[in-house]
């Protein structure tokens, strides 16, 4: 498959943290706290994933391998897991070492629901505005696996570090061919992300 080259110029760090230790509220209590001075910006919202991977799922592979160089494929959109999704984005995000790019395409509306699967995911590709490079890579993917989580964001009074919050999470088993997605997972895990230009890496070490 073909994906543009790796802009580093316009890469930004994105660390992921997975936090078992504390719940949700002891981890929010140690952000406002922080001497960076974190608040919050925006609603919380609900996010919603399908995320796309190749049959041998090489993605999925190369991410918990810790591989330096590796790529992700999904469709995001906010509120509600099934019904109709007004608002689709297509995202195709390229990682080297704690560096990422993300590349996003909005998607025609379409509908989630048990009738969901590759091929009504095909035609919503093919009726949208993609560039050819993202077609011809969708058409060796298939949907993986649908998750969910609650977002919170804040901002450093600085306004140079941005950080997420998320917990509720739940993963749904996703397939080729007609979905129920009655295979849910939960987690109480609380993941945190922050995110910041390469001009502020020293100041986040």
């Amino acid at each position: 498959m073909f994906f543009p080259p790796f802009n580093e110029e316009a890469a930004r760090y994105e660390r992921k943290f997975m936090v078992d230790a504390m719940d949700y509220y002891a981890v929010e209590q140690q952000i406002r706290i922080h001497p960076a001075a974190f608040s919050p910006i925006f609603h919380p919202r609900y996010i919603n994933n399908i995320y796309l991977d190749t049959n041998e799922f090489d993605f999925y592979f190369d991410n918990v391998s810790g591989r330096s160089s590796r790529k992700k494929a999904r469709i995001r959109w906010y509120g509600e897991k099934e019904g109709f999704v007004e608002k689709p984005v297509l995202e195709f995000k390229i990682r080297e070492g704690m560096l990422g790019n993300k590349i996003s395409f909005r998607l025609k509306p379409f509908r989630v629901d048990d009738s969901l699967n590759r091929e009504i995911l095909l035609e919503v590709f093919r009726n949208s505005e993609l560039p050819v490079w993202a077609l011809e890579n969708l058409l060796f993917m298939k949907p993986a696996l649908l998750n969910r989580y609650l977002r919170k964001y804040f901002l450093s009074f600085d306004r140079k570090f941005r950080l997420t919050i998320d917990n509720e999470l739940a993963y749904f088993g996703i397939g080729s061919n007609n979905n129920l997605f009655t295979e849910e997972y939960t987690s109480d895990d609380v993941i945190v992300e922050l995110k910041y230009d390469q001009a502020f890496s020293e100041a986040a070490s």
